[in-house]
């Protein structure tokens, strides 16, 4: 099984979580990351399983104004243009039977903050055609800037294992 990881990360912990999904799904497949500006750069290969993931900003995807925003938060470099919003938007519609996963991050207090990158990117990966492997998960980080919370780089690895072997068991089914 062939899997991709596309991620969008201002601060760092998406990243941190894109990588522990990678793990997770890597006892079970051929995985590769990469940072959305990159996946927008190379033509997408052949995969089982598209995974997608982002940072949640004022209760959704991240836009430009947010992502300037969070410039002024950081010293590392972040690409304004383009985030996973766009990157979807400009994406192709697959035909039935493609499956992905949708991740993201979002500040853990208050818990009853609304909101989720995770949500708005499953939504669009539906809209495009796929067939969402697991509902939308997403991991939760202290602080705007991070760190993530304890636990989350765990439970990130085990959602992406338990999802390879379900996805892994699915495909030998309909084989």
């Amino acid at each position: 099984m062939r899997a991709l990881v596309v991620y969008e990360s201002m601060f760092g912990n998406t990243a941190k979580v894109a990588e522990a999904i990678a793990q997770g799904l890597r006892e079970h497949a051929e995985v590769e990351v990469v940072n959305v500006v990159t996946a927008g750069e190379v033509p997408a290969p052949t995969v089982n399983l598209l995974v997608v993931g982002g940072p949640t900003h004022a209760f959704g995807l991240s836009r430009p104004r947010t992502r300037r925003d969070a410039a002024k938060l950081t010293d590392a470099p972040i690409a304004i243009d383009l985030g996973i919003r766009e990157w979807l938007e400009a994406a192709l519609p697959v035909a039935a039977g493609h499956r992905a996963l949708a991740f993201g991050t979002k500040i853990a207090k208050p818990p009853w903050l609304p909101g989720s990158a995770a949500s708005g990117i499953g939504k669009r990966l539906r809209h495009l055609g796929y067939s969402l492997a697991d509902q939308p998960a997403d991991f939760l980080v202290e602080d705007t800037t991070g760190p993530l919370s304890e636990g989350e780089l765990d439970r990130a690895r085990a959602w992406a294992c338990r999802m390879a072997f379900t996805e892994l068991d699915r495909i030998a089914h309909h084989a």
